[in-house]
């Protein structure tokens, strides 16, 4: 296993600094650990919902069993989705990825072992959800900024290639996933259907493991004076403008952590770092000019370039809100519709992946060839507008369904894959492009923090889906919808849609005058 430090990749022999066409041989061992560990991951998270309404969930009121098995699954998808903090922090400051990789990925299973032996246990099978949280969360920043890593100037432009590869795979995985473990919960049992992830995560870290020799490794970042977090620090301090900002964050806190009476812990805590990352960014960016001497100007524009990116990421929340909801919302909505007797609601997740694995050939080979003909550049961030906006397209059309099926009129499940089609399009447009972009924005020794950053607007996406169950428990909300002549859920799907255009305007308006940067690795 050797240690490549930055910048030290040579050329070619004999061949100076010429493009190189090759994509690295090593990453067969990073995809085929990805394919495993998406299956692992998706097979388990796809018939949570189901496992939760139909057993885990049975000591409560009926009409109590399908809310709390929405909470709980997005309180997981949340925790998922913030420990790419932690998981990015240890990489780039401490182990390097491929340690950090390998390490929480044997926590992850420790994970789906608990969930296998604990069908009945709530408190091991919430033990076991809070240890992939934890292990998913934690290596998914560090294995796509693993990928990026593996190139440099010379092949960088075979990154996007592999990018899409890479997503490729994991919808592979979680075709298959999808198709099959809802089949395996019910014929076999959630001791079955949640042990065979668990074997396919073991796999996952064995293949990653036997590629050990082959990759290129980046090192931490040694103690940095001029690190992220301590120009942000001296930003803050610099001014009258950055403390007053970081008060207000830190008020804003306090302000969150009083909700946890009306709203949870879990709710509270995610407002609270909302108010921080929000206050406090805004306070360093008005006060960066003002560390000049103090940091040198590449560390400035590094952390001025991350915040120009967060206030991106944060437009891609609303998208993300939309998103995950399929594993919940959209599962729960299938249970209501007719379908044959040995097809499961949960299955329908299984065309999510199988679209994305045809539109991105699609998209690259035809689609995206024939605007460039018509005189449309698909940049990325005007593909990430109109992917967030097609997300809306797909719940204006899950709400319409809903409103037939209040209104007593049963209907084939076939017609959700009018909605499947459009969120998976937006997907593709957005998350896809997302991965490959986020990496390219990050300078070299942020690269690990800014994805945990683009993990994080997950999480972010979320909490809305939280705070939004939680408001309509209201009685001045609930009055409020009856009197709009739709139905609960139904009023939160069309809510959802509206959410999702007006952050698609907001983010194409921003994306007109972003300076789009290059950081990919020198030779």
């Amino acid at each position: 296993m050797k240690e490549v430090p930055m910048n030290s990749i040579p050329a070619a022999a004999g061949h100076g600094p010429q493009l190189d066409e090759r994509i690295p041989g090593q990453i067969r061992y990073i995809i085929g650990n990805e394919g495993c560990e998406r299956f692992s991951f998706y097979g388990m998270r796809n018939i949570l919902t189901v496992f939760l309404v139909s057993s885990l969930l049975m000591y409560l009121p009926e009409g109590d069993r399908e809310r709390t098995a929405k909470d709980v699954f997005h309180t997981f998808v949340i925790g998922v989705y913030f420990f790419p903090l932690l998981g990015g922090w240890l990489a780039d400051r401490f182990f390097g990825k491929y340690n950090t990789i390998l390490w929480l990925s044997l926590v992850y299973c420790l994970g789906h072992a608990c969930l296998a032996i604990s069908e009945s246990n709530r408190t091991g099978f919430y033990t076991g959800l809070a240890l992939i949280a934890l292990g998913s969360g934690g290596i998914k920043p560090c294995v796509a900024a693993f990928v990026g890593d593996q190139f440099d100037q010379r092949n960088k432009h075979r990154a996007k290639v592999v990018f899409d590869a890479f997503y490729w795979i994991i919808n592979f995985g979680s075709f298959f996933a999808s198709l099959l473990m809802p089949f395996f919960l019910r014929s076999y049992g959630a001791s079955v259907a949640f042990g065979i992830p668990g074997a396919l995560m073991f796999i996952a870290t064995l293949i990653f493991w036997l590629g050990r020799r082959h990759y290129v490794l980046v090192p931490p970042a040694p103690p940095n004076p001029h690190s992220f977090l301590h120009v942000c620090r001296t930003a803050l301090m610099a001014g009258t403008s950055g403390r007053v900002l970081a008060l207000t964050g830190a008020a804003a806190v306090i302000v969150s952590f009083l909700l946890i009476p009306q709203f949870g812990f879990v709710i509270a805590a995610c407002l609270a770092l909302v108010a921080v990352i929000g206050f406090g960014g805004a306070g360093v960016w008005l006060q960066l000019d003002a560390v000049r001497g103090r940091h040198p100007d590449d560390a400035i524009a590094g952390v001025r370039s991350v915040l120009r990116v967060l206030v991106l990421f944060a437009l891609v929340t609303p998208f993300w809100s939309l998103f995950d909801q399929k594993a919940s919302t959209w599962i729960l909505q299938a249970n209501a519709m007719t379908r044959p007797e040995w097809f499961q609601p949960a299955q329908m997740q299984a065309l999510n992946p199988l679209l994305v694995m045809l539109l991105i050939p699609f998209n690259n080979m035809v689609l995206y060839p024939a605007l460039t003909r018509f005189g449309y550049e698909t940049t990325a961030l005007r593909r990430m507008t109109a992917g967030i906006a097609f997300s809306g397209l797909s719940w204006i059309a899950v709400g319409v369904m809903q409103v037939v099926l209040d209104g007593g009129t049963a209907f084939s499940i076939a017609w959700q894959v009018l909605p499947y089609a459009l969120l998976t399009f937006g997907e593709v447009l957005v998350s896809a492009t997302g991965l490959e972009f986020a990496y390219s924005q990050a300078p070299q020794a942020m690269k690990g923090v800014i994805m945990a950053f683009w993990s994080l607007s997950v999480t972010i996406g979320n909490l809305w889906v939280l705070v939004v169950n939680a408001g309509v428990q209201n009685a001045t909300v609930i009055e409020f919808i009856r009197g709009s002549g739709f139905g609960l859920t139904a009023f939160q799907m069309f809510f959802f849609a509206a959410f999702a255009f007006v952050a698609a305007l907001a983010f194409g308006l921003v994306a007109r005058s972003y300076p789009v940067a290059d950081h990919y690795r020198k030779i």
